[in-house]
């Protein structure tokens, strides 16, 4: 038995985080993910803000490359392009994250490399994608929580609108380019030919927000900004403790009424007619928002919580990044993982977010930049070391790199 995707082979063009989260997913089951980059500075990850202490550690980097091999190569010089020619004859899928149209100026897009591997899988990740009138937007993540609608729906009500904090475009465009690739690959190893797949941003997200958009794809109604409460469900909201931490709670149907008013003490409550059923609690929203503020500012959190538990009332403690690592089920899950890297020692990684029976792939330290140049001419391409000390020895020569392609990347 191995890993589910054992053998499937992956040329990585991307960067920043949309492109890096597909490749990293593939390569989470098993797939062997080759990341090629530029030579003078690679994925612009590698050089975003680093942290006072860690000035040498490429953390952001590390956080979304995981199991990957980095090959450098200038896609703008003719004949390392053809070097990225053989790879890609060698290759299952590629993915790249480049603005609309920056792929073919490199030579590296469909119409190029699908000639030369009929059978490839070729997935763009953009903005707003391939074609249309936003083309060529620039779609980074902030851009797409706004004209996607999630902001608006996000934040208190007579605020702002609010982003979420966390690049979920991104993340959500690379998990549906990962479920794409894989649904690709199924039908090219029955038989059918390589496909092209475009992913936008826009799409993504508005596919992730399309179970929350029935009432206006139905009939037309937009929702309300509600800030941490539920437009269908009274109470839910999130109150404060009394010794500062927050609560979130949620009454998701009538039978966990009666249990809250037992948990909160407010038994009195649970038989009243105005609060009695879901829709008449619809109706005093601001009456019942007010009773729960004020009792559990009464108790701390912990005591809160021993109190909900016991009544199996959905609940959950307001985490920080620090305490969400390292809450006991994510611990159990294992969902934490420690690398050795080589250069930043120990690392920490949030791992696939599944368990799955049979073989697994062997979860890697994330690669530094070109750290696998040898290694893939090698074995993927079978050159001998003649070849490859050659190849070093005329990079060597050249003239200054022209590889820089930082400001055409999309995503």
């Amino acid at each position: 038995m191995t890993a589910p995707l054992d053998g499937f082979k992956v040329v990585d063009l991307t960067q920043i985080i949309a492109g890096p989260f597909c490749t990293t997913m593939l390569a989470d089951m098993g797939a062997e993910v080759v990341k090629i980059e530029r030579p003078d500075g690679g994925d612009e990850l590698r050089s975003v803000h680093r942290y006072e202490g860690r000035e040498d550690h490429e953390d952001y980097f590390n956080a979304n490359n995981r199991s990957k091999k980095s090959v450098t190569l200038n896609l703008k010089d003719p004949r390392e392009r053809i070097i990225a020619y053989d790879l890609v004859r060698f290759a299952d899928a590629v993915v790249e994250n480049f603005a609309p149209g920056t792929a073919d100026s490199l030579g590296m897009g469909w119409r190029e490399l699908h000639p030369l591997n009929p059978k490839l899988i070729y997935c763009s990740i953009s903005g707003f994608g391939q074609s249309g009138p936003y083309r060529d937007r620039i779609g980074l993540d902030p851009i797409i929580q706004a004209v996607s609608g999630a902001m608006s729906v996000t934040g208190v009500p007579d605020g702002e609108p609010m982003q979420v904090g966390a690049p979920l475009g991104d993340v959500i465009a690379g998990m549906y380019a990962a479920y794409a690739i894989v649904g690709a690959l199924h039908a090219v190893r029955r038989g059918e030919e390589g496909r092209q797949i475009d992913i936008s941003l826009q799409d993504a997200m508005l596919a992730a927000l399309g179970p929350r958009m029935g009432e206006t794809l139905q009939a037309d109604v937009l929702p309300e900004r509600v800030g941490n409460e539920s437009p269908m469900r009274v109470p839910a909201n999130t109150y404060r403790t009394a010794n500062g931490k927050y609560l979130t709670i949620i009454v998701q149907n009538d039978r966990y009424w009666g249990a809250l008013c037992r948990a909160a003490g407010l038994q009195k409550w649970a038989g009243d007619a105005r609060f009695k059923t879901m829709s008449s609690r619809l109706g005093h929203r601001d009456e019942l928002n007010e009773i729960f503020s004020n009792r559990f500012s009464e108790r701390t959190a912990e005591e809160w919580v021993s109190r909900l538990k016991s009544e199996n009332v959905p609940y959950a403690v307001v985490n920080n990044y620090a305490e969400a690592l390292a809450d006991q089920q994510v611990r159990h899950r294992g969902l934490v993982r420690e690398l050795t890297h080589p250069k930043s020692d120990r690392i920490r990684v949030v791992g696939p977010p599944w368990i799955m029976g049979g073989d697994q792939a062997e979860m890697k330290p994330p690669p530094m930049l070109g750290e696998h140049t040898t290694g893939v001419l090698r074995e993927w391409l079978g050159w001998s070391e003649e070849q490859i000390s050659r190849f070093q020895s005329e990079r060597e020569k050249a003239p200054g790199s022209e590889s820089d392609s930082r400001s055409e990347s999309a995503t």
